[in-house]
């Protein structure tokens, strides 16, 4: 029992790690680019898992070789696009917002399951979905539905939205191609591939070497190392000991620890419609996990 119940250390310092994570994408706005932070992280990682994942993933080529597409497309989708249009949000939103869109990505994987694999919705997404949407258009309204009609949604609302389905796609993807490779050394492919992509970005950054300075470079380190190293290993142990759907019920903790951290650190407030809003929304992902039976056999049960 007792190792049991720490086995949920595992995915809880993930989540944590993953808070911190959102607090650096805060702090690197209007300090760095976000083709630059992204393409400096991805560096690190690489860097850091090279040393006991590169000869292994050598050894394995000839499995490895066959699947560069698909590898190359989910290292594209998690760690070149979700990362940039995080820096990009970062930019006009706050870590509480970035954080109550991540951690709908579960419900927003049910969904594109349904749609792009044929799966059959569940009665936790039929249910879920409404309370999740109502708590973001409370949420992004900032509490005044009237304010949508006469401003919109923030631009770094709509991107961390479309962050959020990026992820759930890659998600579905990994899900749909399962592909025959170890999960360190699918991560290091997925980071590789990432690197060559958002070199040609890097290079067309406005002087990408003068942004690394005292300011960014704990950034960069933390968001390469802590968060692109040391929170897969956490979360892949916790997925090894305690399975995926047990590990995604703590991404409902990522709003309140993000929002905690940014009130220390940021001097965020949180509003009662960041708790209204994001409560529901939360609520909605809580709702698709608790009941994960297809819905026909539910109607039939």
């Amino acid at each position: 029992m007792l190792r049991k119940n720490a086995a949920l250390l595992y995915p809880f310092v993930a989540i944590v790690l993953w808070a911190g994570n959102v607090i650096v994408s805060r702090l690197s706005a209007h300090t760095i680019g976000p083709q630059a932070i992204t393409f400096y992280r991805l560096l690190v990682a690489v860097l850091l898992m090279s040393p006991f994942v590169a000869r292994a993933a050598w050894r394995n080529r000839r499995a490895i070789w066959p699947h560069l597409g698909p590898l190359a497309i989910l290292g594209f989708l998690a760690m070149c696009l979700f990362q940039s249009l995080s820096y990009l949000a970062a930019e006009t939103t706050t870590a509480t917002n970035m954080a109550v869109f991540t951690a709908l990505t579960p419900l927003l994987t049910v969904a594109l399951s349904a749609a792009l694999l044929g799966e059959q919705p569940t009665l936790g997404m039929i249910c879920g979905a409404p309370l999740s949407f109502a708590g973001l258009v409370y949420l992004v309204s900032g509490g005044d539905l009237s304010s949508l009609l006469h401003n919109g949604v923030y631009a770094g609302d709509a991107l961390m939205l479309l962050a959020a389905i990026v992820y759930a796609l890659y998600g579905v993807l990994l899900k749909r191609w399962n592909l025959p490779i170890t999960g360190w050394q699918s991560t290091y492919m997925q980071a590789l591939c990432a690197l060559a992509v958002m070199f040609p970005a890097f290079l067309a950054t406005p002087a990408p070497l003068r942004q690394v300075n005292a300011e960014t470079w704990p950034l960069i380190v933390y968001a390469g190392a802590l968060a692109s190293v040391v929170l897969p290993f956490f979360w892949i142990r916790g997925v090894a000991q305690l399975g995926p759907s047990r590990c995604a019920i703590f991404m409902n903790l990522l709003p309140v620890l993000t929002a905690a951290a940014a009130i220390v650190m940021l001097g965020e407030p949180v509003r009662s419609f960041h708790v209204i809003g994001g409560g529901l929304a939360l609520l909605g992902v809580a709702c698709a996990q608790a009941f994960p039976r297809p819905l026909l056999r539910a109607q039939r049960a």
